[in-house]
């Protein structure tokens, strides 16, 4: 059954492929497992440095595979990069796979449980809150580019470290995820706020404009997909409140500031400010057509909130309402992904490649923020003139500048490496409680889960 599964979504993913060709030999990628990172770091080390660097790039020949979602984003951001890339080595070619995150979750475990590592791409992108299970788990699925020419010190360290198992770099940071909450001025305004009046508030203070709002003009706040998870761990993060302890144990029915955020989440929807959606389209397009009022996000958003150019100055953002708990803030990080390079790849030319863009683009960065809302984590991007410009679909509002002013109030927390299966477990919770379960009992449902999953 599992290889049925396995050849259909392979089969499907296949058919979405987008080919982002150029000129030169368009030669095959080399699909063995036997190239190591350290083979590569030895070669490329010399060779991308001073003058020798664009020509010792120029030698590299062949097509690499990508997997990643969201075409307004991630996608995008991968098709400029190959055209940067290519304008330095004419013989690389690229095949962009647009491939939903829970797609590549399975076929990390699927592929390599089967022994099946020549089907993997040679890039892929992977959400930062797996990553590091993913790569203690599989760890013949990645490759460590600790030791190649990219030089991690020049990300920011938080964001590095989401990506790194023992010391070891196995991802290069790509978003930042800096929580925000974009508002549609426009439709607020017909119900006589401003975003002024949705800055720095409380959650109670959501729920009465959020009713304003419903009043005057029949649209919620906000949507999410169905069970909300990401919004009660973005809640509870923003008071520095992890599942996790420190110690790496679940911390699900013990936590008052995660009941609280799934409190609020409960009467966000039950008074019909926030509405569920089935998957990830129909949230893009419940404010891409007009359907809700804004949205709250990681700052990854701003990409697909551009998607609809008639909207074009009609939107703002600000930071996120707080909870009313010790230590609660208008701040918080959600989500975020990095990309990985696998076992096989053509090593020597998908580092290269990464090593030009992602870990070595001001230009690319300078691209991405204005297009598709990617504010860089690689440090010397942030000193471009382009993050203090106006936006203008946004009204004029600097909102990079504003952004990064938001990152350095997010307070610090535990992660966990068992993040990933912690927000699967709220998930279910959540989807109970709206169908009248106990709290309660869900949430030490929902403990001994995670502890169950952690072998505990």
């Amino acid at each position: 059954m599992k290889k049925k599964i396995l050849a259909g979504l392979i089969a499907t993913i296949m058919a979405m492929t987008l080919v982002v060709g150029c000129g030169g030999n368009g030669g095959g990628a080399d699909t063995g497992t036997d190239t190591t990172v350290e083979d590569t770091a030895d070669d490329l080390v010399e060779d991308t440095t001073g003058d020798a660097d664009d020509a010792a790039t120029g030698d590299l020949a062949g097509t690499i595979t990508v997997w990643a979602w969201d075409p307004a984003f991630n996608l995008f951001a991968m098709e400029e990069a190959a055209r940067i890339y290519q304008e330095i080595n004419p013989n690389f070619e690229i095949e962009i796979v647009e491939v939903p995150w829970e797609d590549i979750d399975i076929q990390i475990t699927t592929l390599a449980t089967a022994g099946q590592l020549d089907l993997l791409p040679d890039i892929m992108l992977v959400q930062d809150q797996a990553f590091q299970l993913n790569v203690m788990n599989f760890p013949e699925v990645f490759l460590d580019l600790t030791d190649s020419p990219i030089n991690f010190g020049e990300f920011a360290p938080a964001k590095t470290s989401l990506s790194m198992v023992d010391g070891r770099n196995y991802g290069v940071p790509f978003d930042n995820g800096v929580t925000i909450m974009g508002i549609r001025t426009d439709v607020i305004a017909e119900a006589g706020l401003t975003i002024e009046d949705f800055t720095d508030v409380t959650w109670d203070e959501i729920f009465d404009l959020g009713e304003q709002v419903l009043d005057a003009t029949g649209m919620p706040l906000f949507a999410t997909t169905a069970g909300g998870a990401d919004w009660i761990d973005y809640m509870s993060k923003s008071a520095g409140v992890s599942m996790f302890n420190e110690d790496g144990t679940p911390n699900l029915n013990d936590n008052p500031t995660l009941r609280e955020a799934l409190n609020v989440y409960v009467e966000l929807v039950q008074r019909g400010i926030l509405i569920e959606v089935d998957d990830w389209d129909a949230y893009i397009g419940s404010f891409v057509n007009d359907v809700v009022a804004g949205t709250i996000a990681g700052c990854w958003i701003l990409g697909s909130i551009q998607q609809n150019q008639e909207q074009s100055g009609d939107w703002a953002i600000t930071n996120v309402p707080r909870l009313d708990v010790p230590g609660g803030t208008n701040y918080s990080s959600w989500g975020g992904s990095s990309w990985a390079v696998t076992s096989n790849a053509n090593a020597d030319l998908a580092i290269d490649f990464l090593y030009h863009t992602f870990a070595g683009s001001v230009e690319l960065y300078d691209i991405l923020l204005p297009e598709a809302g990617a504010l860089a984590t690689w440090t010397p991007a942030a000193a471009s003139d382009v993050y203090q410009e106006p936006h203008e679909f946004f009204a004029g509002q600097a909102v990079a500048a504003d952004i990064i002013r938001f990152s350095e109030n997010i307070p610090t927390f535990y992660f966990g490496i068992f993040h990933y299966e912690a927000i699967n477990a709220i998930e279910i919770a959540v989807t109970n409680i709206l169908n009248g379960a106990d709290i309660d009992s869900e949430l030490q449902t929902a403990q001994e889960t995670v502890e169950f999953q952690m072998g505990h």
